[in-house]
């Protein structure tokens, strides 16, 4: 019987594949440090047709608006008459992003949608803005984690450090930063003040830095006016950072749970550049509060303005 012999350039052309397959596979980490970078022409092609479509969304808010309004003062945020239709489905997260979507964090409540990690991982320096840590960091260190060269700024007025997951790992704890600060619209911080309260671009301003690579929010209804600050202070410049993860509180008989004032607010967002691409109402909370609205979902919002990774090569 005649034995078939492969040829030994095919076994070494072998061998090598194998090698490389197990050291890519080895670690996550090692995947990531691989930036995975669309040609400039189709990054930007891809982010003209994305916004295409999400122009061509708008006239149908419009549309829904004027069948429940049919202005949006007669819009009720949360009808009580059997209407079918909530607040978030004016806001739809419309946008794709170009890139990996991924969840970082834990599965549950805490846990946040990401946009293109693997552009930021390889970066030799990143940073990380958190507000409203809440004894819980899942979140910030698998993002640390996952990019090396990223620290985190944590700020929180009811906690007095970041969770178990920062605080009881070295490497992680060297690279974070906490304070018991409070996000607001102005800068309270004197002696008498309790909590002291910073804007985004006065913390920023403190740190140094001039752009957050990822910024999360998660401040129980603060997040309105201090964003709104934020936002005007650059007058129409784009806004430093490259993607927020935000969750939104329209808890009842506030001042937000007006549907014109949240729909002006959230045209204030789009017309400074952020698009959302992913949305996730906060079933933990309506789990544990029975009977009560859906008043709370974490959006992700990419920020389509400026020159950073999500948006250029």
């Amino acid at each position: 019987m005649a034995l078939y012999v492969r040829h030994p350039r095919f076994t070494v052309a072998l061998l090598v594949l194998v090698f490389i397959s197990l050291v890519m596979y080895a670690s996550d980490s090692s995947l990531r440090s691989v930036a995975l970078y669309k040609p400039r022409g189709a990054l930007a092609e891809t982010l003209a047709l994305e916004e295409m479509y999400y122009n061509e969304m708008l006239p149908r808010r419009q549309e829904l608006i004027k069948k429940w309004g049919p202005t949006p003062e007669r819009v009720e945020s949360f009808p009580l008459h059997s209407e079918y239709y909530t607040l978030w489905d004016f806001f739809l997260p419309s946008f794709r992003c170009p890139h990996r979507v991924e969840r970082v964090g834990i599965m549950g409540d805490g846990g946040k949608w990401v946009c293109g990690l693997e552009r930021i991982a390889p970066k030799r320096r990143c940073r990380i803005y958190s507000f409203g840590v809440n004894g819980e960091s899942s979140f910030e260190a698998d993002l640390m984690k996952a990019a090396p060269g990223c620290q985190v700024y944590g700020y929180d007025f009811s906690v007095s450090s970041f969770g178990p997951e920062i605080e009881e790992d070295t490497i992680l704890k060297s690279r974070s930063h906490f304070f018991p600060y409070a996000l607001g619209h102005e800068d309270k911080h004197t002696v008498a003040d309790d909590p002291k309260t910073f804007t985004l671009r006065t913390l920023m301003e403190r740190n140094g830095h001039d752009f957050i690579d990822i910024l999360k929010v998660d401040i129980e209804g603060n997040e309105f006016d201090s964003l709104s600050a934020f936002i005007d202070s650059f007058h129409g410049e784009p806004l430093p950072f490259g993607q927020l993860q935000l969750e939104i509180h329209v808890y009842q008989n506030t001042a937000w749970d007006n549907f014109p004032k949240f729909l002006g607010w959230w045209e204030k967002l789009e017309a400074a550049g952020l698009r959302p691409f992913f949305s996730e109402p906060n079933l933990v909370y309506m789990n544990i509060v029975r009977g009560t609205r859906p008043d709370l979902v974490e959006y992700s919002f990419i920020n389509i303005r400026g020159d950073h990774e999500l948006v250029s090569n």
